[in-house]
């Protein structure tokens, strides 16, 4: 029998639908993932504090003319080995010299005035003897010696400074060396003190490298230090000369100077690795962790360490201290015993429930493969004359 009501019964059914499809869903349950897990444990560091140093001369002498002028000619070259004597570069000398032969004549001009001062003297000085002239007039003539006696070392002193300055205007190494830069060309006029030559002198060399702040105060004056030249084998042995007394204002870094004794293997110049003793923490006890176990949590990093009673990981935050190779050294938070995850780590929840990786083996095919290759071996080929019958049709 056919409903009534068929608008009542289809309202019903559709109203049942829709309460049906706004209810919530039931929660589904957060998946069991799998983590790999590592042991807190305590190790030794295996490497100590290494920064780039520069072998460079313990003196290094920057040799300017002691006079003004235009330079006519330049001996050195970068990395000329020069010896103390040797002539670096000329300037042009024909003012100086000219000065001095000005210089010349006026000693010869002051000499004949010493010269006709000193007959003058002893003239009068006869005629006084003789009472014809009176003691006055032959003090003015000793005064008039003395004067022209006078005015003769003043030209000897200016002649001799007028050859000096003619000699100036020729550089030479007053040190055996290297030349390390050149700072001025021929035609170049230049300053008295100008730079003009660097030169490395011979001897001690020294390794210079820098030290961050948190670390300098534990480089003192004398401590050992290990020096390796890249490219060779061994290390040489060295001390700490001098510590910077200031930062330097853009690293932020202090200046160490490490004394080298003379040898061939520090060229001027070279990057060495530079070890301090005092820096060296080998072997010290710490807690390392590798870094995929870090995760950043703010401005602090944490680790997730496991429960194994309920199988939850939890986040545990923890300090680091510095690297260690490819691990990261832990300051605190950590206990040795702790399980930490060291994988997957970036879809762990507090909270969540875990199992340990288990790394799956390969099926063993070896024997599979063995077998076939005897099988293969052991089945023999038809004869030979099997096979011709064969092709001939018998």
């Amino acid at each position: 029998m056919p409903s009534k009501h068929p608008l009542t019964a289809l309202t019903l059914v559709v109203a049942a639908l829709m309460l049906s499809a706004c209810s919530r869903p039931a929660p589904t349950e957060e998946p069991i993932r799998a983590v790999k897990v590592t042991t807190v444990g305590v190790d030794g560091l295996h490497a100590g504090s290494e920064y780039a140093g520069e072998v460079r001369a313990r003196i290094e002498s920057r040799l300017g003319f002691r006079v003004a002028g235009k330079i006519v000619r330049r001996q050195a070259e970068v990395g000329q080995r020069v010896r103390a004597g040797e002539v670096l570069a000329q300037l042009d000398p024909q003012d100086y010299q000219l000065a001095a032969t000005a210089a010349k004549a006026q000693v010869a001009a002051a000499l004949t005035n010493r010269d006709l001062a000193a007959a003058d003297f002893k003239r009068y000085k006869d005629l006084r003897e003789q009472n014809f002239i009176s003691s006055a007039e032959l003090e003015r003539r000793d005064s008039a010696l003395k004067a022209a006696q006078a005015q003769l070392d003043q030209a000897l002193a200016q002649g001799s400074a007028q050859g000096n300055q003619a000699a100036y205007t020729t550089l030479v190494a007053d040190v055996s060396g290297v030349i390390t830069a050149v700072e001025a060309e021929p035609g170049q006029v230049v300053a008295a003190g100008t730079p003009v030559i660097r030169i490395a002198q011979d001897g001690p060399r020294d390794v210079v490298f820098s030290v961050p702040e948190d670390k300098v105060a534990r480089v003192k004056a004398g401590s050992a230090v290990e020096v390796r030249v890249w490219g060779a084998n061994g290390v040489q042995k060295g001390s700490v000369r001098e510590v910077g007394a200031s930062a330097d204002p853009v690293t932020r870094t202090f200046t160490v100077k490490v004394a080298m004794p003379a040898s061939e293997a520090l060229i001027l110049g070279s990057t060495v690795a530079v070890s301090p003793q005092a820096l060296d923490r080998s072997g010290t006890q710490v807690v390392k962790l590798p870094t995929s176990a870090f995760r950043q949590d703010g401005q602090s990093s944490a680790v997730w360490v496991l429960d194994t009673a309920s199988m939850t990981v939890k986040l545990q935050p923890v300090v680091i201290a510095t690297a260690d190779g490819n691990d990261v050294v832990v300051a605190s938070g950590l206990q040795p015993g702790m399980q930490v995850v060291t994988a997957g780590v970036h879809v762990l929840s507090p909270g969540q429930k875990v199992t340990i990786y288990k790394e799956k083996q390969a099926p063993a095919l070896v024997g599979n493969a063995q077998a076939a290759t005897n099988s293969v071996a052991t089945s023999s080929p038809a004869p030979a004359a099997s096979v011709a019958s064969a092709a001939s049709g018998k």
